[in-house]
């Protein structure tokens, strides 16, 4: 029976694990996200760094993706932005991928 008990902590742990680095990829993807919207918007500085934090928040607002994808969206298209939906999910995509890895690379 320790044996079962042993791999099921070992398991939980490893899925806890698993969320965390979820959570750092999708918090740093949000950040990557957020500069690449301000920087199309003209903000540059501690105004792109603050947009990117308002990115970030805005991700605890609801489960999923939608909350990122509605601010970025409805910000670059108040601001006179040509991006279409394709490209916001596209880029939301890869720096979803390109977060990932940097999160798995440190470990």
């Amino acid at each position: 029976m320790s044996g079962m008990d042993d791999r099921e902590k070992g398991l939980e742990g490893r899925y806890a694990h698993d969320q965390e680095l979820e959570f750092k990829a999708t918090v740093r993807r949000n950040k990557m996200l957020g500069l690449w919207a301000a920087d199309l918007m003209g903000k540059s500085g501690d105004d792109a760094d603050a947009y990117a934090k308002e990115v970030i928040k805005a991700d605890f607002e609801e489960a999923g993706h939608e909350d990122v994808y509605r601010k970025v969206k409805g910000d670059l298209d108040a601001a006179g932005v040509e991006a279409s939906e394709h490209v916001v999910r596209t880029k939301m995509d890869q720096f979803l991928a390109e977060a990932r890895q940097q999160v798995m690379a440190e470990g």
